[in-house]
Formats: structure tokens, sequence, C-alpha cells
């Protein structure tokens, strides 16, 4: 993978000063030089700026891609985060139309085809995609992202400039533009992080392209264009034509993106998800007489601390060994120590620009700097839970039946020692509920749906448009942190588009959550592994991580200069930090509870520190 970053300004003779403004698009780049690091020289124009950040090795033919240019006349240029899955199959027909290819790079691909077919090309590709493309004939900047949301991309408009990046931190790098937040942003913290509004990028004036959307800018300012979304429609295939439809479509996602210059390994976590990701890997790299590097992530004395809960009721380790054993993978086990952990936290932060899922974050973090020491494309699980159904609020119905979104079921508890005043001026309770009737509101739902049915639908679109892109994000920014590009064939758009409208009684069946995906890939499993409960991302237990977070919060509390102080009531802080944390109320997703609550402040205090923000 790769960043991407670059201004446009109409006003602007970005060739009259070429050195100075090639020198703040190298400064962008090296911001984003953790995601790839080639050297490549910016891209200028009269009127805009490219960047790009690639890794060396990724193109074995060799190509400069931010440069990519159409030949003549000289006035096209395309800047390109991701991988094209379907690049082989787009190549005969635009090779018939006359253009010629001289690299292996997606970016050539993406190129031709925008000239071949025009802004809505991308409409015909099959991959994750951050994408700029200026075109100097028609005085427009492009911006692009793929229709699951896999890749971020960043923009914000100064004095007429629009400046864009794969993180918020290649927009800071352009002079005169500086990190700040608003109210606004202290409610997306506070009552919805650490997952976010779609489009919104909290800092102040930052906005992020929507999945599935493209924005243009012109002289006449910008507009955003709609290409892809859910829609709502009739299922009409039998049960046994669904099995036999998803089983297909997982099997072709999961191949398609094993696609790369470089060695593919992948994570295996000793569920479902990444068990059957590993299965159909390790299957196609055997007919090619090659095996399957696996990895798998635990904590140190996790054996002795492990603390079965309705959440995760068993350990990963055994089932790990289950897999590669019966797969015959190479595996390497991970672990992580509570010291480890806690520093990672404030890494978290720089990866992500925000705090985020605290402890969550921080292992991946860490996990992933190690994964990337052996390999730099990685396939992962992520995302069935949210396509077809397997998380708690799908089939608790106190969950289910929620005024609001069910992952986040208990304001309160978010908001335990925040200053009553704050909470106040704040509405933090209204504020959520209001991002969450404004996604009820664009729900697809079909004619007379209504009941129960017209919930499941909510809540099936919630999580793809909310929770899902929290996990995208995560996986993209902590991958990427240590240049490890992590791949996850679930959000495959094909497979959002089916299962979306397949009824919940094929989705779950005798109380089994994933009913359908398990039939549909039982033959990849063995069967202690597919009857297997749902078990989410290992989290530690071990004591030491949580005196290492109450030590560090206290200090944070009893700080007056501390960036969070304006945010937190000292007392009830303090008592907090030293009664007993419930293990079993999470107030974000199903890991995050109280020692993960303390990890969240001192993430933000480390962002508020970082970015030199005031409330």
């Amino acid at each position: 993978m790769c960043g991407i970053s670059g201004f446009c300004n109409f006003d602007q003779d970005y060739r009259e000063k070429k050195s100075f403004w090639e020198n703040h698009l190298t400064l962008m780049q090296q911001t984003l030089a953790h995601r790839g690091d080639d050297g490549a020289k910016p891209c200028l124009f009269a009127h805009a700026g490219l960047s790009h950040a690639h890794p060396v090795s990724r193109d074995a033919k060799g190509s400069a891609q931010p440069t990519m240019r159409r030949q003549d006349p000289d006035a096209c240029a395309v800047a390109c985060n991701g991988k094209i899955y379907n690049a082989d199959e787009l190549i005969p027909e635009l090779t018939r139309a006359g253009y010629v290819f001289r690299t292996s790079s997606d970016t050539e691909v993406i190129l031709y085809a925008y000239l071949h077919y025009g802004a809505d090309f991308v409409s015909r590709l099959n991959g994750v995609f951050a994408l700029a493309i200026w075109d100097e004939e028609k005085e427009t900047l492009f911006l692009y992202r793929d229709r699951a949301g896999s890749k971020p991309l960043f923009y914000a408009v100064k004095d007429g400039t629009l400046l864009f990046g794969s993180e918020p931190k290649a927009l800071f790098a352009y002079p005169g533009f500086s990190p700040a937040i608003t109210a606004d942003s202290l409610r997306e913290i506070l009552a919805l992080g650490p997952a976010r509004t779609p489009g919104c990028g909290v800092f102040k004036d930052v906005s992020e392209v929507l999945p599935g959307h493209y924005l243009t800018f012109t002289r006449d300012g910008i507009r955003q264009h709609l290409y892809w979304d859910l829609t709502s429609r009739p299922h009409t295939d039998s049960y046994a034509d669904t099995v036999e439809k998803v089983s297909f479509l997982v099997r072709d996602a999961i191949r398609r993106q094993m696609i790369s210059d470089v060695p593919v390994c992948s994570f295996l976590s000793g569920g479902i998800d990444s068990s059957i990701v590993t299965a159909v890997a390790a299957a196609r790299l055997r007919e090619h007489g090659e095996t399957l590097h696996t990895f798998s992530f635990d904590f140190t004395e996790n054996e002795k601390y492990f603390q079965s809960n309705a959440f995760q009721p068993e350990r990963d380790l055994p089932y790990v060994r289950l897999m590669s054993e019966y797969l015959h993978t190479d595996h390497t086990c991970l672990e992580c120590d509570p010291a480890t952990l806690a520093d990672a936290l404030s890494a978290a932060v720089d990866a992500k620009d925000l705090p985020g899922m605290t402890d969550v974050d921080a292992s991946l973090l860490y996990f992933c700097s190690l994964v990337a020491k052996q390999n730099k494309v990685a396939l992962t699980g992520e995302c069935a839970d949210e396509i077809f159904g397997g998380y708690p609020w799908f089939y608790r119905r106190e969950l289910l039946e929620r005024d609001g979104f069910p992952w986040a079921a208990d304001m309160d508890a978010r908001t335990v020692f925040l200053n009553e005043d704050l909470c106040a001026s704040l509405n933090l309770a209204e504020y959520a509920h209001t991002r969450y009737e404004e996604t009820l509101s664009r729900v697809p739902l079909l004619d007379g749906e209504t009941g129960e049915t017209k919930r499941r639908r909510q809540v099936a679109y919630l999580n793809i448009k909310w929770f899902m892109q929290t996990l995208l994000d995560r996986m993209d920014r902590d991958g990427m942190y240590s240049g490890l590009e992590g791949r996850v064939p679930f959000a495959d758009h094909r497979i959002m588009e089916y299962v979306f409208n397949v009824p919940w009684e094929m989705k779950y069946q005798n109380g089994v959550e994933k009913a359908l995906l398990r039939d549909a890939c039982a033959d990849l499993l063995p069967p202690e592994l597919l009857h297997r409960k749902k078990s989410p991302y290992p989290k530690t237990y071990h004591p030491a991580y949580e005196k290492r977070l109450a030590e560090r919060l206290t200090a944070l509390v009893s700080d007056p200069n501390a960036p969070i102080a304006p945010l937190i009531d000292r007392k009830k802080a303090l008592a907090f930090i030293v009664s007993h944390k419930e293990l079993g109320r999470p107030w974000f997703g199903q890991l995050m509870a109280g020692p993960q609550l303390m990890a969240y402040f001192i993430q933000i205090n480390d962002w508020m520190k970082k970015y030199h923000l005031t409330v």
C-alpha cells in the first residue's frame, strides 16, 4: 500500500514558485513515509500538485506512480493508494482501445480506465483504493474512495485551496493549516469515539471522502458524487442457492486478494472468519507448492489471567493450533506484555491521528510491527461479523431493540468521570442520538418493510456504515504504521451487496450466529472449529496492565496543566481509578470496558498534547 497527498487552487500558479511548492509536496509526502517511502518526485501542475509515498518493492517493473500521466498531451496525473483486484480483467479492453501498458502498476490501469470510460470508471473497479486524479484539460481534481471505505482519504479547504491526504497529518504539513478542534470535535470523541460520523475528520475543517463516493473540485467549488451504496432487493434465492452463492463470493474474494508482488500471509485467530480466509489461502498456495505463513496474537500469561465472559467464553490459542496443524501452515504465535501494550497506546494515537480503540488498537499496532518484519501483505477475517450478523446486538433482543447505536448502549459508562458542566454544554447523548437518527433516515427499506424485519435491516446498515468503518480504519492505520498492508476479503462489495438482502432467518439458525457463513464454508474447517462460538479479538486481563493505566491516569488527573484537565472531574476520576472495573459492561463494542475507559482518556490526552489542542 501507500499514501497520497496534495493540493489544488485555481487562483494559484504553482509553477511560479516551483521549488517552494514541490518542497511542500515533499513535506506532505514525508508525513506518510511509514506507508511507503520510495523517494518518488512530486507531480506539479499550474493549479495542482500530487505526491505519493509508495513501497519500493511493490511494482516489479518499477513505475513512478504519482507521475503517471497521459502522454499526449501531458495533461493528466494519478496518485493511488490501494490495490485493484480485477486489474487483469480491465487490461484487454483497454489494450484493444489502443492503450499501451508499460508497467505492472495498478495506477496505469486506473489512468487509462479514467481516460477511456470517464469519471464513472470507478464503478468498474474491484478493489480497495483512495485515488487522486488531476485532469489538466478539464481543470478538475477528482478524489475517489472505495466502496467499503477500506482506504482513508481526508481533505480540507483553506483560503480556496483544497488539501488532501491519506491521513490528517499530511494536511497539517501544508503551510498555514494547523490542527484545531471545535465543540463538535469533542462530541465526536466523547459521545461517539472511537467511532466517528461518516465523512467527519474530527479536526476543525477536516472531512473525509465518504465510502462509495468521489469528489470533484473545479473553479465552481466542490461537488460530491455517489457511485455505490447498499440497496435493498427482495431475496428470492433458496437457502441452498444462497449457500452456494456465498460460498463462491467468499472464496473468489479471498483468491482475488491474494494477488501480490510479495508473499502473502494471514492473521489466524482461531475464529471461523480468519480460519476460512486462511483455509482458502493455504489451499491456493499449496497448488503452487508453497506454504502459507500464519500469525496469531496473544498476551503474556493469558493462560493465568484470562477471564471467561459472555463475549469471550474461551481462549483462542487451542483453536489456532488446531487450524495451523489442520492446514499445515508455517505458524508464528506473537505475544505482547503489559508494559509494551501500555507504551503502544501513544504510538496508536500517532498512527491514527486520533484516540482509538485503546489496547485493541495498540496491540494490533505492535503485532503488525512484528509481522511486517517478515511479510508486507496480510489477509484478515475482519468484517464478517458486520456483514453476516455475528455480534450479540444482532440477536440479543435488548441490544437489537435499543434506540441508539447497539454497540454503545451505555452512555453513562463512557461519561462516568467527565466534568458535569462540560457534559451539559456538549449534550453528548443528544449528539449521539442525532447521528443515529440521521443514519436511520438513509436506510434503504423495501416497500412495506416494517417491524422486526425493518429493524434488522436498520441494524445491518448501521453496522456496515459505522462499526465496520471503525475496524477498517483501525486495520489500515495500525498496519500501515509499519508498512503492512492488511487485506479484508469479507469487505468485498459483492459480498456486502448480496448478504445485505439475505433474510435474517438464513443468517442465524438454531441459536447459531453466522449459520449461513458456516454452511457456505463447512468443507474448509474441522468440525471442532466450524461449530465454535464466536470469540472477538483478544485482549489482556493481566492486572499489571490495569495497574499501569491507573498510575498513568492518576498522574494526568493530578496535573492541572494536563490537556484533559478541563474534560474531567478530578474527584470522580480518582474514585473510578481505585474502584473495581466491571469487565462485562463495555461502553463500546464488546471489548472496551473499565480499563479501556482509562486508556481512552490517556489517549485523548496524548492526542491533545501532540497536536497542541485546547478546549
